[in-house]
Protein backbone atom coordinates (compact mmCIF):
# COMPACT_ATOMS: atom_id res chain seq x y z
CA UNK A 1 0.00 0.00 0.00
CA UNK A 2 1.18 3.29 -0.93
CA UNK A 3 1.49 6.17 1.21
CA UNK A 4 -1.53 8.06 -0.64
CA UNK A 5 -3.27 5.36 -0.75
CA UNK A 6 -2.77 5.55 3.15
CA UNK A 7 -3.79 8.99 3.37
CA UNK A 8 -6.61 8.28 1.54
CA UNK A 9 -7.88 5.67 3.95
CA UNK A 10 -7.21 7.76 6.96
CA UNK A 11 -9.18 10.71 4.95
CA UNK A 12 -12.18 7.97 4.49
CA UNK A 13 -12.02 6.58 8.68
CA UNK A 14 -12.06 10.34 9.77
CA UNK A 15 -14.50 11.67 7.44
CA UNK A 16 -17.06 8.56 8.57
CA UNK A 17 -16.32 9.50 11.64
CA UNK A 18 -17.15 13.25 11.39
CA UNK A 19 -20.54 12.18 9.41
CA UNK A 20 -21.23 9.96 11.82
CA UNK A 21 -21.16 12.42 14.93
CA UNK A 22 -22.93 15.33 12.56
CA UNK A 23 -25.93 12.79 12.76
CA UNK A 24 -25.65 11.84 16.13
CA UNK A 25 -25.94 15.42 17.45
CA UNK A 26 -28.62 16.28 14.68
CA UNK A 27 -31.75 13.99 15.75
CA UNK A 28 -31.58 14.73 19.51
CA UNK A 29 -31.88 18.08 18.65
CA UNK A 30 -34.59 17.79 16.40
CA UNK A 31 -36.61 15.44 18.90
CA UNK A 32 -36.36 17.07 21.66
CA UNK A 33 -39.32 18.28 23.83
CA UNK A 34 -39.52 21.42 26.25
CA UNK A 35 -38.50 21.22 29.58
CA UNK A 36 -40.75 21.75 32.72
CA UNK A 37 -39.76 24.52 35.04
CA UNK A 38 -39.62 24.16 38.60
CA UNK A 39 -39.59 26.17 41.69
CA UNK A 40 -37.18 28.15 42.41
CA UNK A 41 -37.82 29.00 45.66
CA UNK A 42 -36.57 25.62 46.75
CA UNK A 43 -33.08 26.81 46.49
CA UNK A 44 -31.11 29.76 47.38
CA UNK A 45 -29.11 31.67 44.23
CA UNK A 46 -25.89 32.99 44.56
CA UNK A 47 -23.75 34.36 41.31
CA UNK A 48 -20.41 34.60 40.69
CA UNK A 49 -19.73 37.51 38.75
CA UNK A 50 -16.24 37.80 37.67
CA UNK A 51 -14.83 41.02 36.77
CA UNK A 52 -11.69 42.74 35.70
CA UNK A 53 -11.88 46.25 34.14
CA UNK A 54 -15.52 45.91 33.53
CA UNK A 55 -16.53 49.58 34.75
CA UNK A 56 -18.55 49.87 31.33
CA UNK A 57 -21.10 46.80 32.28
CA UNK A 58 -20.82 46.24 35.26
CA UNK A 59 -23.15 48.26 37.07
CA UNK A 60 -25.69 47.42 34.52
CA UNK A 61 -25.39 43.63 34.94
CA UNK A 62 -25.83 43.77 38.85
CA UNK A 63 -28.88 46.25 38.66
CA UNK A 64 -30.40 43.56 35.92
CA UNK A 65 -29.65 40.70 37.92
CA UNK A 66 -31.18 42.45 41.26
CA UNK A 67 -33.98 43.85 39.48
CA UNK A 68 -34.75 40.37 37.42
CA UNK A 69 -33.60 38.02 40.42
CA UNK A 70 -34.61 39.71 43.60
CA UNK A 71 -33.69 36.24 45.92
CA UNK A 72 -30.47 35.86 44.19
CA UNK A 73 -27.09 37.05 45.75
CA UNK A 74 -24.51 38.67 43.04
CA UNK A 75 -21.03 37.84 44.48
CA UNK A 76 -18.87 40.25 41.71
CA UNK A 77 -15.03 39.21 41.91
CA UNK A 78 -13.11 42.28 41.18
CA UNK A 79 -10.02 40.64 39.64
CA UNK A 80 -7.65 44.07 40.61
CA UNK A 81 -9.32 45.81 38.29
CA UNK A 82 -7.65 49.48 36.99
CA UNK A 83 -10.80 51.22 36.49
CA UNK A 84 -13.79 51.78 38.44
CA UNK A 85 -15.18 48.84 38.76
CA UNK A 86 -14.19 48.08 42.14
CA UNK A 87 -15.97 51.38 43.41
CA UNK A 88 -19.00 50.64 41.37
CA UNK A 89 -19.36 47.28 42.90
CA UNK A 90 -18.70 48.24 46.68
CA UNK A 91 -21.28 51.37 46.13
CA UNK A 92 -23.93 48.77 45.24
CA UNK A 93 -22.96 46.40 48.01
CA UNK A 94 -23.26 49.93 50.30
CA UNK A 95 -26.62 49.76 49.87
CA UNK A 96 -27.82 46.30 48.95
CA UNK A 97 -27.11 43.22 51.52
CA UNK A 98 -27.60 40.77 48.35
CA UNK A 99 -24.65 42.23 46.55
CA UNK A 100 -21.25 41.18 47.44
CA UNK A 101 -17.83 42.76 46.74
CA UNK A 102 -15.07 39.81 46.38
CA UNK A 103 -11.92 41.85 46.32
CA UNK A 104 -8.21 40.28 44.77
CA UNK A 105 -4.74 41.88 44.74
CA UNK A 106 -1.89 41.60 43.16
CA UNK A 107 0.33 39.37 43.06
CA UNK A 108 -1.87 36.84 44.07
CA UNK A 109 -5.16 38.24 41.46
CA UNK A 110 -4.98 38.02 37.36
CA UNK A 111 -3.93 34.69 38.13
CA UNK A 112 -6.92 33.26 35.86
CA UNK A 113 -10.70 32.82 35.95
CA UNK A 114 -10.63 29.67 37.64
CA UNK A 115 -8.91 31.59 40.69
CA UNK A 116 -11.12 34.23 41.01
CA UNK A 117 -14.05 32.11 41.23
CA UNK A 118 -11.78 30.17 43.86
CA UNK A 119 -11.94 33.40 45.94
CA UNK A 120 -15.95 34.02 45.30
CA UNK A 121 -16.10 29.77 46.54
CA UNK A 122 -14.36 30.49 49.95
CA UNK A 123 -16.09 34.18 50.57
CA UNK A 124 -19.31 32.10 50.24
CA UNK A 125 -17.85 29.38 52.33
CA UNK A 126 -16.83 31.34 54.86
CA UNK A 127 -20.42 33.67 54.36
CA UNK A 128 -23.00 30.92 54.70
CA UNK A 129 -24.53 30.13 58.20
CA UNK A 130 -23.70 26.70 60.09
CA UNK A 131 -26.16 23.94 59.33
CA UNK A 132 -26.90 25.36 55.57
CA UNK A 133 -28.08 22.65 53.36
CA UNK A 134 -25.82 22.92 50.72
CA UNK A 135 -27.10 20.39 48.12
CA UNK A 136 -30.01 23.48 48.29
CA UNK A 137 -27.48 25.97 47.82
CA UNK A 138 -26.57 26.82 44.11
CA UNK A 139 -23.68 28.68 42.23
CA UNK A 140 -24.39 30.51 38.98
CA UNK A 141 -20.93 31.48 37.00
CA UNK A 142 -22.32 34.78 34.90
CA UNK A 143 -20.30 36.74 32.45
CA UNK A 144 -20.25 40.94 33.67
CA UNK A 145 -22.12 41.39 30.37
CA UNK A 146 -24.15 38.39 30.76
CA UNK A 147 -27.84 38.39 30.73
CA UNK A 148 -29.63 35.67 32.29
CA UNK A 149 -33.26 34.88 30.79
CA UNK A 150 -36.14 35.53 33.00
CA UNK A 151 -37.11 31.89 33.42
CA UNK A 152 -33.40 30.45 34.09
CA UNK A 153 -33.87 30.00 38.03
CA UNK A 154 -36.70 27.85 37.09
CA UNK A 155 -35.37 25.80 34.55
CA UNK A 156 -32.69 24.84 36.71
CA UNK A 157 -34.93 23.62 39.48
CA UNK A 158 -36.59 21.97 37.31
CA UNK A 159 -37.00 17.98 37.75
CA UNK A 160 -34.63 17.62 34.92
CA UNK A 161 -32.40 19.40 36.90
CA UNK A 162 -31.94 20.25 40.32
CA UNK A 163 -35.04 18.74 41.31
CA UNK A 164 -33.28 15.87 40.26
CA UNK A 165 -30.49 15.02 43.71
CA UNK A 166 -28.28 13.35 41.55
CA UNK A 167 -27.81 16.51 39.12
CA UNK A 168 -24.63 18.16 40.42
CA UNK A 169 -24.27 21.09 37.47
CA UNK A 170 -26.96 22.64 34.60
CA UNK A 171 -25.50 24.68 31.49
CA UNK A 172 -27.94 27.20 30.08
CA UNK A 173 -27.79 27.90 25.93
CA UNK A 174 -26.21 30.55 25.20
CA UNK A 175 -27.39 33.32 22.54
CA UNK A 176 -25.57 36.17 20.99
CA UNK A 177 -27.07 39.65 22.66
CA UNK A 178 -25.70 41.75 19.73
CA UNK A 179 -26.76 39.49 16.96
CA UNK A 180 -29.36 42.23 15.39
CA UNK A 181 -27.19 45.27 15.78
CA UNK A 182 -27.23 46.76 12.31
CA UNK A 183 -24.68 49.33 13.56
CA UNK A 184 -22.33 46.83 16.10
CA UNK A 185 -20.14 47.85 18.52
CA UNK A 186 -16.31 46.93 18.23
CA UNK A 187 -16.96 47.22 14.20
CA UNK A 188 -14.29 48.10 11.84
CA UNK A 189 -15.13 51.50 10.14
CA UNK A 190 -17.22 51.43 6.37
CA UNK A 191 -19.72 49.77 5.43
CA UNK A 192 -17.84 46.68 4.28
CA UNK A 193 -16.28 46.44 8.12
CA UNK A 194 -20.17 46.88 9.25
CA UNK A 195 -21.02 43.98 6.93
CA UNK A 196 -18.13 41.57 7.80
CA UNK A 197 -19.03 42.68 12.01
CA UNK A 198 -22.57 41.50 11.49
CA UNK A 199 -21.58 38.42 9.52
CA UNK A 200 -19.22 37.13 12.80
CA UNK A 201 -21.86 38.01 14.85
CA UNK A 202 -24.61 36.25 13.16
CA UNK A 203 -22.30 33.06 12.50
CA UNK A 204 -21.59 32.56 16.28
CA UNK A 205 -25.08 33.12 17.19
CA UNK A 206 -25.87 30.19 14.79
CA UNK A 207 -22.95 28.06 16.09
CA UNK A 208 -24.25 28.39 19.53
CA UNK A 209 -27.98 28.05 19.02
CA UNK A 210 -27.59 24.77 16.45
CA UNK A 211 -24.12 23.67 16.40
CA UNK A 212 -23.37 23.82 19.98
CA UNK A 213 -26.75 22.93 21.19
CA UNK A 214 -27.25 19.77 19.47
CA UNK A 215 -23.24 18.52 20.95
CA UNK A 216 -25.11 19.56 24.03
CA UNK A 217 -28.20 18.01 23.42
CA UNK A 218 -26.38 14.63 22.76
CA UNK A 219 -24.79 14.65 25.70
CA UNK A 220 -27.67 15.13 27.15
CA UNK A 221 -28.43 11.38 26.61
CA UNK A 222 -24.96 10.15 27.01
CA UNK A 223 -24.30 12.08 30.47
CA UNK A 224 -21.67 14.30 29.47
CA UNK A 225 -23.12 17.91 29.72
CA UNK A 226 -20.39 20.19 28.84
CA UNK A 227 -20.20 23.14 30.97
CA UNK A 228 -19.69 26.68 29.88
CA UNK A 229 -18.00 29.80 31.50
CA UNK A 230 -21.40 31.77 31.17
CA UNK A 231 -25.00 30.60 32.21
CA UNK A 232 -23.21 27.69 34.41
CA UNK A 233 -24.95 26.65 37.27
CA UNK A 234 -23.56 24.14 39.97
CA UNK A 235 -24.87 23.00 43.26
CA UNK A 236 -22.80 23.96 45.91
CA UNK A 237 -22.48 20.33 47.45
CA UNK A 238 -21.32 19.27 43.94
CA UNK A 239 -18.29 21.64 44.58
CA UNK A 240 -17.45 20.76 47.93
CA UNK A 241 -17.04 16.92 46.64
CA UNK A 242 -14.53 18.55 44.31
CA UNK A 243 -12.96 20.86 46.46
CA UNK A 244 -12.58 17.96 49.03
CA UNK A 245 -10.78 15.68 46.84
CA UNK A 246 -8.85 18.34 44.17
CA UNK A 247 -8.60 21.44 46.86
CA UNK A 248 -10.84 23.94 44.80
CA UNK A 249 -13.41 23.65 42.74
CA UNK A 250 -11.83 25.46 39.40
CA UNK A 251 -8.46 24.68 38.07
CA UNK A 252 -5.96 26.17 35.89
CA UNK A 253 -7.34 25.01 32.49
CA UNK A 254 -7.73 27.55 29.77
CA UNK A 255 -11.45 25.79 29.14
CA UNK A 256 -12.03 25.83 33.02
CA UNK A 257 -15.47 25.42 32.48
CA UNK A 258 -15.43 22.24 30.70
CA UNK A 259 -12.82 21.26 33.29
CA UNK A 260 -15.61 21.67 36.09
CA UNK A 261 -17.91 20.00 34.42
CA UNK A 262 -15.57 17.02 34.20
CA UNK A 263 -14.69 17.12 37.95
CA UNK A 264 -18.32 17.13 38.63
CA UNK A 265 -19.15 13.89 36.74
CA UNK A 266 -15.33 12.35 38.01
CA UNK A 267 -17.34 13.58 41.59
CA UNK A 268 -20.59 11.17 40.96
CA UNK A 269 -23.41 13.90 39.83
CA UNK A 270 -24.33 14.53 36.35
CA UNK A 271 -24.39 17.45 34.01
CA UNK A 272 -27.82 18.58 32.68
CA UNK A 273 -28.43 21.20 29.15
CA UNK A 274 -31.02 23.62 29.79
CA UNK A 275 -32.32 24.10 26.21
CA UNK A 276 -35.60 26.01 27.84
CA UNK A 277 -34.16 28.91 29.00
CA UNK A 278 -30.85 31.32 27.86
CA UNK A 279 -27.61 33.11 28.42
CA UNK A 280 -26.71 36.01 26.26
CA UNK A 281 -23.47 37.18 26.42
CA UNK A 282 -21.67 39.64 23.25
CA UNK A 283 -20.42 37.93 19.84
CA UNK A 284 -16.81 39.45 18.99
CA UNK A 285 -17.29 41.13 15.59
CA UNK A 286 -13.81 41.35 14.73
CA UNK A 287 -11.66 38.63 13.20
CA UNK A 288 -8.66 38.57 15.32
CA UNK A 289 -10.19 38.61 18.26
CA UNK A 290 -12.46 35.64 17.25
CA UNK A 291 -9.66 33.42 16.54
CA UNK A 292 -7.60 34.13 19.70
CA UNK A 293 -10.68 33.62 21.62
CA UNK A 294 -11.28 29.92 19.87
CA UNK A 295 -7.42 29.33 19.87
CA UNK A 296 -7.96 29.60 23.49
CA UNK A 297 -10.73 27.29 23.76
CA UNK A 298 -8.73 25.07 21.70
CA UNK A 299 -5.78 25.12 23.73
CA UNK A 300 -8.16 24.56 26.97
CA UNK A 301 -9.54 21.18 25.33
CA UNK A 302 -6.08 20.16 24.76
CA UNK A 303 -5.34 20.58 28.18
CA UNK A 304 -8.24 18.96 29.51
CA UNK A 305 -7.03 15.72 27.44
CA UNK A 306 -5.00 14.79 30.04
CA UNK A 307 -8.59 13.99 32.13
CA UNK A 308 -9.25 11.08 29.63
CA UNK A 309 -7.86 8.13 31.47
CA UNK A 310 -9.99 9.30 34.55
CA UNK A 311 -12.92 9.27 32.17
CA UNK A 312 -12.65 5.87 31.17
CA UNK A 313 -11.72 4.49 34.57
CA UNK A 314 -14.18 6.47 36.30
CA UNK A 315 -17.15 4.47 37.60
CA UNK A 316 -19.43 7.39 37.75
CA UNK A 317 -19.05 8.32 33.61
CA UNK A 318 -21.08 6.15 31.65
CA UNK A 319 -19.66 4.34 28.20
CA UNK A 320 -21.61 6.61 25.91
CA UNK A 321 -20.60 9.50 27.65
CA UNK A 322 -16.97 8.64 27.79
CA UNK A 323 -17.11 8.46 23.89
CA UNK A 324 -18.31 11.63 23.44
CA UNK A 325 -15.95 13.23 25.87
CA UNK A 326 -13.06 11.67 23.95
CA UNK A 327 -14.65 12.77 20.89
CA UNK A 328 -14.87 16.32 22.01
CA UNK A 329 -10.89 16.34 23.50
CA UNK A 330 -9.17 14.02 20.99
CA UNK A 331 -11.08 16.56 17.89
CA UNK A 332 -8.38 19.30 17.81
CA UNK A 333 -6.02 16.59 17.33
CA UNK A 334 -7.68 14.89 14.16
CA UNK A 335 -8.42 18.62 13.31
CA UNK A 336 -4.84 18.97 13.06
CA UNK A 337 -4.42 15.89 11.30
CA UNK A 338 -6.82 17.15 8.97
CA UNK A 339 -4.72 20.27 8.42
CA UNK A 340 -1.68 18.17 6.93
CA UNK A 341 -4.49 15.53 5.67
CA UNK A 342 -7.17 17.09 3.72
CA UNK A 343 -4.18 18.69 1.38
CA UNK A 344 -1.89 15.69 0.62
CA UNK A 345 -5.25 14.37 -0.58
CA UNK A 346 -6.26 16.88 -2.98
CA UNK A 347 -2.88 17.06 -4.29
CA UNK A 348 -2.02 13.95 -4.84
CA UNK A 349 -5.58 13.78 -6.24
CA UNK A 350 -5.19 16.40 -9.10
CA UNK A 351 -1.58 15.04 -9.66
CA UNK A 352 -3.47 11.80 -10.53
CA UNK A 353 -5.02 13.45 -12.87
CA UNK A 354 -2.19 15.00 -14.67
CA UNK A 355 -0.12 12.12 -15.34
CA UNK A 356 -3.08 9.80 -16.52
CA UNK A 357 -3.51 9.61 -20.14
CA UNK A 358 -5.53 11.95 -22.23
CA UNK A 359 -6.98 15.05 -21.34
CA UNK A 360 -7.61 16.75 -17.40
CA UNK A 361 -10.85 17.36 -18.92
CA UNK A 362 -11.42 13.43 -19.41
CA UNK A 363 -10.21 12.88 -16.34
CA UNK A 364 -12.61 14.17 -14.64
CA UNK A 365 -15.66 13.34 -16.88
CA UNK A 366 -14.68 9.95 -15.09
CA UNK A 367 -14.37 11.44 -11.60
CA UNK A 368 -17.16 13.91 -11.64
CA UNK A 369 -18.61 11.66 -8.88
CA UNK A 370 -16.05 13.97 -6.60
CA UNK A 371 -18.25 16.73 -6.77
CA UNK A 372 -21.43 15.76 -4.89
CA UNK A 373 -18.86 13.78 -3.04
CA UNK A 374 -17.14 17.04 -1.99
CA UNK A 375 -21.11 18.78 -1.48
CA UNK A 376 -22.36 16.17 0.46
CA UNK A 377 -19.65 15.38 3.28
CA UNK A 378 -17.74 18.99 3.07
CA UNK A 379 -20.49 21.74 2.82
CA UNK A 380 -23.46 20.16 3.32
CA UNK A 381 -22.76 18.70 7.67
CA UNK A 382 -21.94 22.63 8.14
CA UNK A 383 -25.02 24.79 5.68
CA UNK A 384 -27.65 22.88 7.17
CA UNK A 385 -27.44 24.41 10.22
CA UNK A 386 -28.32 27.77 9.24
CA UNK A 387 -31.29 26.16 7.38
CA UNK A 388 -32.36 24.58 11.26
CA UNK A 389 -31.61 28.53 12.59
CA UNK A 390 -33.96 29.74 10.65
CA UNK A 391 -36.74 27.48 11.72
CA UNK A 392 -35.61 27.58 14.99
CA UNK A 393 -35.62 31.26 16.36
CA UNK A 394 -38.93 31.95 14.06
CA UNK A 395 -37.11 34.58 11.99
CA UNK A 396 -38.19 35.29 9.19
CA UNK A 397 -35.89 35.46 6.27
CA UNK A 398 -35.82 35.63 2.80
CA UNK A 399 -34.67 32.39 1.19
CA UNK A 400 -31.80 34.52 -0.55
CA UNK A 401 -30.63 35.37 3.25
CA UNK A 402 -30.94 32.12 4.53
CA UNK A 403 -28.68 30.31 1.17
CA UNK A 404 -26.11 33.24 2.36
CA UNK A 405 -26.35 32.22 5.63
CA UNK A 406 -25.61 28.61 4.70
CA UNK A 407 -22.88 29.38 2.44
CA UNK A 408 -20.97 31.76 4.87
CA UNK A 409 -21.53 29.36 7.99
CA UNK A 410 -19.39 26.57 5.66
CA UNK A 411 -16.31 29.04 5.24
CA UNK A 412 -17.00 30.18 8.75
CA UNK A 413 -15.79 27.11 10.25
CA UNK A 414 -12.74 26.90 8.62
CA UNK A 415 -11.82 28.90 11.44
CA UNK A 416 -11.00 25.64 12.92
CA UNK A 417 -7.03 25.30 10.26
CA UNK A 418 -6.45 28.63 11.55
CA UNK A 419 -7.04 27.87 15.54
CA UNK A 420 -6.10 24.63 15.68
CA UNK A 421 -1.66 25.04 14.95
CA UNK A 422 -1.75 28.20 16.70
CA UNK A 423 -2.96 25.91 19.69
CA UNK A 424 -0.66 23.53 18.69
CA UNK A 425 2.32 26.57 18.79
CA UNK A 426 1.23 27.62 21.98
CA UNK A 427 1.48 24.42 23.88
CA UNK A 428 4.78 23.29 22.34
CA UNK A 429 6.24 27.13 23.20
CA UNK A 430 4.56 26.54 26.92
CA UNK A 431 2.62 29.52 26.71
CA UNK A 432 -0.37 29.54 28.62
CA UNK A 433 -1.44 32.92 29.27
CA UNK A 434 -4.04 35.20 28.06
CA UNK A 435 -5.16 38.96 28.52
CA UNK A 436 -8.57 40.02 28.57
CA UNK A 437 -10.61 40.35 26.04
CA UNK A 438 -11.84 43.81 26.23
CA UNK A 439 -16.00 44.58 25.60
CA UNK A 440 -17.35 45.72 22.17
CA UNK A 441 -17.88 49.19 24.11
CA UNK A 442 -14.75 48.89 24.99
CA UNK A 443 -13.02 48.85 21.57
CA UNK A 444 -12.86 51.00 18.40
CA UNK A 445 -11.36 48.56 15.29
CA UNK A 446 -7.71 49.04 15.90
CA UNK A 447 -8.01 47.24 19.09
CA UNK A 448 -6.73 43.58 19.05
CA UNK A 449 -6.58 41.06 22.24
CA UNK A 450 -3.23 40.30 22.95
CA UNK A 451 -2.05 37.19 24.16
CA UNK A 452 0.05 37.15 27.39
Amino acid sequence: MTATESAQILAFVLLVVFLAYVLAILVPFLRRRPDREGNADAFTWHAFVPCRDEEVVIGATIERMRSRFPAMHVWVIDDDSDDRSAAIIAERAAVDPHVHLVQRRRPTARTGKGDALNAAYAQLDAWLPAGTDRSAVVVVVVDADGILAENALRQAAGRHAFGNPATGACQAAVWMSNRDDRDPAGAAPGRLGRWWSRYLIRMQDIEFRTTIAAMQCLRGRTLSVGLGGNGQFTRLSALDAIAQGERTPWHGSLLEDYELGVHVMLAGFRNVYLHDTHVEQEALPGTRRLLTQRTRWCQGGMQCARYLLRIFTSPHVTNAGALEASYFLVQPYLQMAGVLLWPTVFVAMVAQGSVSEGSFWAWFAEAWWLLPLVVITGIAPFALWPLIYRRHIGERTGIGTTLGWALGYWIYMYQSYVCVPRAFTRILTSRNGWAKTRRNAETDHLFVAKEA
